[in-house]
């Protein structure tokens, strides 16, 4: 598939020569490792675990984290970029990526001792320790504070009691990064992070059955029955509801970003198969008003969530972002790329249903993102509070 085309108004000269090495080295990756494997993977609802070290040799897990723990040191721009372009092969994939790294490796790089960076981050770079991420609850997803997961201090030890819903790896992971309240439970104050092994006892987890979305990702639900960890894997730095949520915005930048290439595969899959498909009069349907302006749509909303996504990460990379900013690009972008999968799928006619294309299958996937890492509405209610002042979340 070519990619020509996507970059309307030239976002390349914008981008240093590293940014753009960093983009095609990743694009030809995921043309050549991806692409040939992911439809069966879909279809048989696993995720592709032959990537993950690979992944890890090519310096993509926790690519923006320093490189004294055995991460790439790269630049936000350069991270969002690896984004992208994992998610033009498929938002599994580049879930799994966020999780190890934005919700798992940052966590310990930002709240953890040194010694809990020193034992844990090298090996999770190069993804020979898969770790999961466990806030939501069942009853507990837009309301993250209302969490009743508990851990309780005995002596040199923490017991935690609780379940987790929705969690991203938590099938494979060697190890859970679980919030948890260590007061009362009307005291989101309370709120820590613990390192948690998966092997300990009273620790289980379980495939989520029945989903029709992210087929290609593992999605799991942990139970915690008097799990036992010693004191020294609590997050030290940890503490209230804004750790988890300092968390949450380092993925929700990334998938401004892999939004982005999800929508780009679409409209690149749209195009080619419009100039290629003849109809009446011997035709190519490229050729029809109809299929004209939904590629004009789809195009012009790509090129807006670029440039959105690249000044976010420029204000990133400058440390002039705020979450709010996260919020509004995270919206747009999944709403647009959501919108370019219905309209991609839809121009492809019957053969858009089929698994050997893919805007069918982004547009499921990206239901998910939709949902995921804060709803649209919850981001909506995010920039609405900022601009006006009033919170209106109940």
């Amino acid at each position: 598939m070519s990619f020509k085309g996507v970059d309307y108004f030239n976002l390349d000269e914008l981008l240093s020569d590293e940014e753009r090495a960093i983009r095609d080295m990743v694009r030809d990756w995921v043309e050549s490792e991806v692409m040939p494997i992911i439809n069966d993977a879909y279809i048989s609802r696993t995720f592709p675990r032959d990537l993950i070290p690979k992944m890890g040799e090519l310096g993509f897990l926790g690519a923006n984290l320093p490189e004294e723990y055995g991460c790439a040191g790269l630049s936000n721009v350069a991270y969002g970029l690896i984004m992208q372009e994992l998610e033009r092969g498929d938002s599994g994939v580049r879930s799994f990526v966020s999780v190890q790294g934005a919700l798992c490796m940052y966590p310990i790089y930002a709240f953890g001792t040194e010694e809990q960076k020193q034992k844990w981050l090298p090996q999770m770079a190069a993804g020979e320790k898969i770790g999961c991420f466990g806030l939501t609850e069942p009853d507990f997803g837009s309301n993250p504070g209302g969490m009743i997961t508990r851990a309780v201090q005995d002596g040199d030890e923490w017991v935690l009691n609780g379940a987790k819903m929705w969690i991203t790896n938590g099938s494979m992971a060697d190890l859970a990064i679980i919030w948890a309240k260590t007061g009362d439970l009307d005291d989101a104050t309370s709120i820590r992070g613990f390192i948690v092994e998966t092997e300990r006892e009273g620790f289980t987890a379980k495939d989520q059955k029945g989903k029709l979305s992210l087929l290609a990702s593992d999605t799991s639900e942990l139970v915690l029955q008097d799990v036992r960890i010693p004191a020294s894997n609590l997050l030290p730095e940890s503490g209230g509801l804004k750790s988890p949520l300092m968390c949450l915005t380092q993925a929700r930048y990334g998938i401004a970003w892999g939004a982005m290439g999800a929508a780009m595969a679409c409209y690149c899959e749209a195009l080619d198969y419009a100039k290629n498909r003849v109809q009446f009069d011997d035709t190519p349907i490229a050729g029809t008003q109809i299929q004209q302006v939904r590629i004009a749509d789809m195009l012009t909303e790509i090129t807006k969530g670029q440039l959105l996504a690249l000044r976010l990460g420029r204000m990133k990379d400058q440390g002039t972002m705020r979450p709010q900013h996260v919020s509004m690009a995270k919206r747009n972008n999944v709403d647009v790329a959501c919108e370019c999968a219905r309209e991609g799928r839809r121009l492809l006619g019957a053969n858009g249903i089929l698994v050997e294309y893919a805007c069918m299958r982004h547009m499921a996937n990206l239901e998910s993102v939709y949902t995921y890492e804060g709803t649209h509405d919850i981001h909506a209610l995010i920039l609405g509070h900022d601009v006006s002042g009033v919170p209106a979340y109940n």
